[in-house]
């Protein structure tokens, strides 16, 4: 699988101190990655905890590299992970994992969870 990010890693934000919170989904819960039996791996997004801002956003699949230009736009522009689990994302498409993990990072639970 290919290995995409943008902005922190967890191991960044706590060597710098910063209280974060983490939202995962696994590709295994997006309808479109089981038809196409490309299961494996997962989004990962990561914001501050008071803010809600994104700090990093993590994706480990067979399309990694086409996934990720939504969560650099997000970052550079500021965005929190509300903002990205709110938005509307076709169905069924891989980028539905992205809105997925946003969903978890912003309200603790995402719509197709594992």
């Amino acid at each position: 699988p290919e290995i995409a990010w943008v902005g922190k890693t967890e191991e960044m934000l706590k060597a710098e101190g910063i209280d974060y919170k983490k939202g995962k989904f696994v590709f295994g819960a997006n309808s479109r990655a089981k038809a196409n039996a490309e299961e494996v791996g997962f989004v990962k997004v990561l914001s501050d905890k008071k803010t809600d801002k994104l700090l990093g956003v993590h994706i480990i699949n067979a399309m990694a590299g086409e996934l990720i230009g939504e969560a650099c736009l997000a970052i550079e522009y500021g965005a929190c992970s509300e903002d990205i689990a709110r938005v509307c994302h076709a169905h069924p498409t891989l980028s539905e994992a992205v809105k997925g993990a946003a969903q978890m990072t912003a309200f603790g639970k995402a719509i197709n969870s594992p």
